[in-house]
């Protein structure tokens, strides 16, 4: 075999190491390439998805609890909550329950749909449907009610349909509030319009 041909025969063998060795190369380069990110673009998607968070800011399952000046045990909880943006300690709540528990021992469980919580009055506007249930077998439904945070007291917006130990009745509002200076008794009264179907317990019933 002379000299030519055997640079040939090294030359051929050089190229099966290369070519497959600048293949490979280049496919990593197409591959780099394609996966590249501008870091310019992925900065603008995350102040656009942290103005989206910031815009729908919201609190699930939030809840909260106090005792009020008259020494009633006062505890809210709701599905979630969501703050508004142009007005301080204001929340809109979604799915609200509230108790009450007053220091002669009774309770008042509430129930709403949607509720408006202003912490800077300490204010709750109950809507959506509301219903009141008490430790004295009173339960008493409503469209809207009123109720403070920091004092035992909840009012009616609008008329009431209540049952009760006495039977069925209806009225225009009705309001559960503290009475006298002394010691803590708390009034669960009806107003304006009642209307009674006296149910008397038959004889033999328990009370």
């Amino acid at each position: 075999m002379n000299r030519s041909d055997t640079r040939y025969s090294r030359f051929v063998a050089w190229l099966k190491v290369l070519l497959p060795v600048s293949a490979l190369a280049l496919l990593s380069t197409m591959f780099l390439i394609s996966k590249s990110v501008d870091p310019t673009t992925a900065l603008s998607y995350a102040r656009v998805n942290l103005e989206e968070l910031t815009g729908s800011q919201r609190i699930d399952s939030p809840k909260f609890s106090s005792v009020t000046e008259d020494g009633a045990a006062i505890s809210f909880s709701a599905k979630s909550a969501v703050p508004d943006s142009n007005t301080p300690n204001l929340f809109t709540a979604d799915v609200l329950a509230a108790r009450i528990e007053t220091p002669d021992g009774g309770a008042v469980d509430i129930d709403a749909a949607k509720a408006v919580i202003d912490g800077s009055s300490n204010r709750v506007d109950l809507s959506g449907g509301v219903t009141l249930v008490t430790s004295t077998d009173y339960e008493i439904a409503t469209d809207g009610l009123t109720t403070a945070m920091d004092a035992t007291y909840a009012k009616s917006n609008g008329p009431v349909e209540a049952s009760g130990p006495m039977g069925d009745m209806t009225a225009g509002t009705a309001e559960i509030t503290k009475q006298g200076d002394g010691p803590s008794t708390y009034l669960l009264v009806f107003k304006d319009g009642v209307k009674l179907v006296y149910q008397p317990q038959t004889e033999g019933e328990v009370k």
